[in-house]
């Protein structure tokens, strides 16, 4: 890798840059022959300014142990590092999960790293517990990672993440709003998301044709057991398939197989039965799960 030595400011030594600007990354990207895949839902952020700002908005604290996934060519992986955090990265592709210690070598020299390569959907150990999540998601799986990340490990309290601004406002929607559904609702059960950001297309190689967003999440405590969390999702998963469906309509298969025994059930929960799912907290979807 050709580290773009450059001169320094004042008294004309040669320094290292600590972050990845564009030259780099096609240089990485030339080294590894790595052509960026939709199928994996690459971008690769060049944008050192914008690396800071996620680290920054985020509030990675000196000597914490920070989850990314999908660090790519190591953009946001260098940021963190550079705030002094100890980073998890969690990478599907062999070759940019064997690079990126060399890369970090090469850019931030005695910083604390550890590579796991991985599915993020399926890795459920990690060598250290991450206490904060900071990463630019693959739009094609963002909410499932996310949702598994906070099933799996409950270290993490809080977190930034980039995703498609489509899913981003849809995990931030609070009921009653129009791209309120299913992440929304599931997203809650873990605690408070926000929308913290804008991200311009052209900070990414290759450019997206889409918006992104940072989200940010407060992990609160958790409102029922795993096993009531699995029922309430079933709940939320059929309450949206049919989202223009009355509940007692929609939940007629999860909830005793008909309107009327749907019904009751709704009644029992003090949930209107002509009520709509977008209308509901993750507690009214939970109140359902304990009246069947």
């Amino acid at each position: 890798m050709n580290a773009h030595r450059h001169e320094a400011e004042g008294n004309g030594a040669v320094a290292t840059p600590r972050l990845l600007g564009p030259a780099e990354i096609r240089d990485l990207a030339q080294l590894l022959d790595v052509t960026p895949t939709k199928k994996l839902g690459q971008n690769f952020v060049h944008d050192a300014n914008t690396v800071r700002r996620i680290v920054q908005t985020a509030g990675v604290v000196r000597g914490e142990t920070v989850l990314e996934i999908g660090p790519g060519l190591g953009s946001l992986t260098l940021g963190l590092l550079e705030a002094g955090a100890s980073v998890v990265a969690v990478e599907i592709d062999r070759r940019l999960a064997e690079q990126l210690p060399h890369t970090v070598r090469i850019m931030q020299p005695g910083t604390e790293l550890a590579v796991v390569h991985d599915d993020a959907l399926r890795v459920t150990e990690l060598p250290r517990e991450p206490v904060r999540l900071v990463a630019n998601l693959p739009y094609n799986v963002s909410v499932p990672v996310l949702l598994h990340l906070l099933e799996h490990f409950p270290s993490l309290r809080s977190g930034i993440v980039m995703v498609q601004a489509e899913v981003g406002h849809r995990l931030a929607a609070e009921p009653g709003s129009k791209v309120y559904g299913a992440p929304s609702a599931k997203a809650a059960w873990y605690g408070r998301w926000r929308i913290a950001g804008q991200v311009s297309r052209m900070v990414f190689w290759p450019v997206p044709n889409v918006d992104s967003v940072l989200v940010g999440f407060e992990r609160g405590d958790a409102p029922g057991t795993d096993a009531e969390r699995a029922a309430t999702f079933a709940i939320i998963d059929s309450a949206f398939q049919q989202r223009r469906k009355m509940l007692r309509q929609a939940l007629s298969g999860v909830l005793g197989g008909s309107s009327a025994a749907a019904t009751a059930v709704l009644a029992r929960a003090e949930i209107d039965p002509e009520s709509r799912g977008e209308q509901l907290t993750v507690d009214d979807f939970l109140r359902i799960a304990r009246a069947r």
